[in-house]
C-alpha cells in the first residue's frame, strides 16, 4: 500500500520530535537525566538600553505647543514663612520622610501653592481668565436621558411614600372611626339600661321621678323648696303604697269594718222614711209594679186558657 504524502509542517513537527527524543536518550545514556521534575532554567535577561529607539518614539509624540496649551511648571515646594524649622527646611527641602503622612501631605500641598503663585500673574499677562463668570453655565457629566430616567425614578419613589402615608392615615382613621362607633353604641346601651332600671322603679314605685323620659337632656337645679318638699316625700310612703293606700284604705281593721257600733246604732242624722219605706222618688229608667207572678198563679192561668 502506498502511503499517503505528508505535508511539510508535519515532517518538520516529527523531525523536531525525533531530534529531542535522540538527545533525550544521549543525555540519559551519559547519565546527565535524573529521575524527577525536570526544570528548564532560563538566563537572566539583559538589560536594553536603546537610545535611538527612545529617540525616535519622543519624537513621534512630542509636539511644540505653547505654554497656554500645555501650562506644565516644575517648582519646589514653597518654604514655610514661620517655624523653627524653617532654616533646616531651607538647607534641604527635599528631606521628606514618605512614611509620614503629615509631612508628605504637607509637601504636597506647598508645592502646588507654589505652582499657583507662579503661574497666576503669568495668565493674568496672557489675559486669560482665571475666575468662573457669574453666568456660567457647565457641561452635565450626564446626558438629559440619564436625568430623565433619574427624575422618573425619584418620581415614582416620592408617589409610592405618598400612597404608603395615605395608607397609613387611612388605617389610622378606620382605627379611630371603630373607637368611637363602639364607644358611642357602649354609650347608648348604658343610656339604655339606665332608662329601663328608671322604669323598672317607677312601676314599682321605688321612685316618683320622671326625669328619664326626658331623655340626654341635663335636669335643671330645682329650687330649695321643691328640694325640701322631695325631701319629704322621701321620708313618707312610695308612690305604690300611696295608690293602694287611696284605693283600698290606710290599713287597719277590714273584717267587720260595716258592722254596727253603739255610735253609728245613735246616729240617725242620715235617716229618711220615704226612702227606707219606698216613697220617695222614683228613679229615672225604672218602672212601676213590674213583678213576674209566681208559679202557681202562672199554672192557674195556664189552666184557664185551656
Amino acid at each position: 500500500m502506498d502511503t499517503p504524502p505528508v505535508s511539510g509542517s508535519d515532517s518538520d513537527s516529527d523531525d523536531d520530535s525525533l531530534i529531542t527524543d535522540r538527545e533525550l536518550q544521549d543525555a540519559f545514556s551519559r547519565g546527565l537525566l535524573k529521575p524527577g521534575l525536570n526544570v528548564v532554567l532560563e538566563g537572566p535577561k539583559k538589560a536594553a538600553n536603546d537610545v535611538t529607539g527612545l529617540k525616535q518614539c519622543l519624537a513621534e509624540f512630542k509636539r511644540d505647543l505653547e505654554w497656554v496649551e500645555r501650562l506644565d511648571v516644575t517648582l519646589g515646594p514653597v518654604p514655610e514663612v514661620s517655624g523653627p524649622q524653617s532654616s533646616l527646611q531651607k538647607k534641604d527641602q527635599k528631606a521628606v520622610d514618605p512614611e509620614d503622612d503629615f509631612q508628605r501631605e504637607m509637601s504636597f500641598y506647598r508645592q502646588a501653592q507654589a505652582a499657583v503663585l507662579a503661574v497666576l500673574p503669568r495668565l493674568h499677562q496672557l489675559k486669560v481668565p482665571t475666575k468662573r463668570p457669574t453666568d456660567y453655565f457647565a457641561e452635565m457629566a450626564k446626558s438629559d436621558q440619564q436625568m430623565q430616567k433619574i427624575r422618573l425614578k425619584l418620581q415614582t419613589k416620592q408617589a409610592a411614600m405618598e400612597k404608603s402615608e395615605k395608607a397609613k392615615q387611612l388605617r389610622a382613621l378606620r382605627k379611630y372611626g371603630k373607637k368611637v362607633q363602639t364607644e358611642v353604641l357602649q354609650k347608648r346601651q348604658r343610656e339604655k339600661t339606665h332608662m329601663m332600671n328608671a322604669i323598672k322603679k317607677y312601676q314599682k314605685g321605688f321612685s316618683d321621678k320622671l326625669d328619664f323620659l326626658e331623655g340626654d337632656q341635663k335636669p335643671v337645679e330645682r329650687s330649695t323648696k321643691e328640694k325640701a318638699k322631695g325631701q319629704q316625700m322621701k321620708k313618707g310612703p312610695n308612690a305604690k303604697r300611696r295608690y293602694k293606700n287611696q284605693k283600698f284604705g290606710y290599713g287597719g281593721k277590714k273584717k267587720g269594718s260595716k258592722w254596727n257600733t253603739r255610735e253609728s246604732y245613735d246616729d240617725v242624722s242620715s235617716f229618711r222614711a220615704k226612702t227606707a219605706h219606698g216613697k220617695g222618688p222614683k228613679r229615672p229608667g225604672k218602672k212601676g209594679s213590674n213583678k213576674r207572678p209566681g208559679k202557681r198563679t202562672r199554672e192557674k192561668m195556664k189552666n184557664r186558657t185551656r
